[in-house]
């Protein structure tokens, strides 16, 4: 006779689709909209590059609120990614959607016709989840640094993210971040190149133009 329970459990395959699609729908809210009329009373796609991201929050409303909704949009990519990894314990090939999931569905997301952010925030808090304790200070350091150096913020991303496989690539650490513990493998490998080819998409325009490094001149 076969065993009632056997088969009833889920696969590894159908947890990561479920957390993919999660991740996916997260991704997509456009909180930094959202706040926008419902705090500010005003679309914040009016303000900066017409992104509707934390940033242009910050620029509407302040540090206060931008601050939050730059938290609210990593926490989108965190969270999925976190239970998925340590809870369900996704990983490997598995774990490549769930990771690019958040991050797509906030580039493209339905609730703005397919249209949605740079996905910074989003692409953020997924690898802070994966790298955790030091990966976040990494790239959010990386971020920052780059942006007071290269002209354009597109540029600077993308060095800050080969400044993240510069830390994926740094065995030394791995032993104290818990989502790296076999180092990086082929598959963690093809997650960042996919997070790289998104946020390459998000920032077309501003690569689009030549990187050179902020200089102030001084006066004589």
């Amino acid at each position: 006779m076969t065993d009632p329970g056997v088969g009833h459990y889920p696969t590894t395959n159908m947890i990561s689709l479920t957390w993919t699609l999660i991740g996916f729908l997260l991704g997509s809210l456009p909180i930094s909209v959202w706040l926008g009329k419902l705090v500010l009373r005003t679309d914040i796609r009016d303000y900066g590059d017409g992104n509707p991201g934390g940033t242009n929050v910050l620029r509407a409303g302040g540090r206060g609120l931008g601050l939050l909704a730059i938290i609210l949009d990593m926490l989108k990519g965190a969270i999925p990614v976190s239970l998925a990894h340590y809870v369900f314990k996704v990983d490997s090939w598995p774990l490549i959607p769930v990771v690019l999931a958040p991050i797509l569905g906030h580039a493209f997301s339905p609730l703005l016709g397919w249209r949605g952010g740079k996905a910074l925030a989003s692409t953020l808090g997924v690898w802070a989840a994966l790298t955790v304790p030091f990966g976040p200070f990494v790239m959010g350091g990386s971020v920052f640094v780059f942006n007071k150096l290269l002209n354009t913020s597109g540029w600077a991303v993308m060095a800050a993210l080969l400044a993240l496989l510069g830390f994926l690539l740094a065995p030394a650490l791995h032993w104290r971040s818990p989502g790296l513990t076999a180092g990086l493998t082929l598959p963690l490998f093809v997650a960042w190149a996919g997070t790289v080819a998104i946020i390459a998409w998000t920032h077309r325009a501003d690569l689009r133009q030549r990187p050179q490094l902020r200089i102030r001149r001084t006066r004589r």
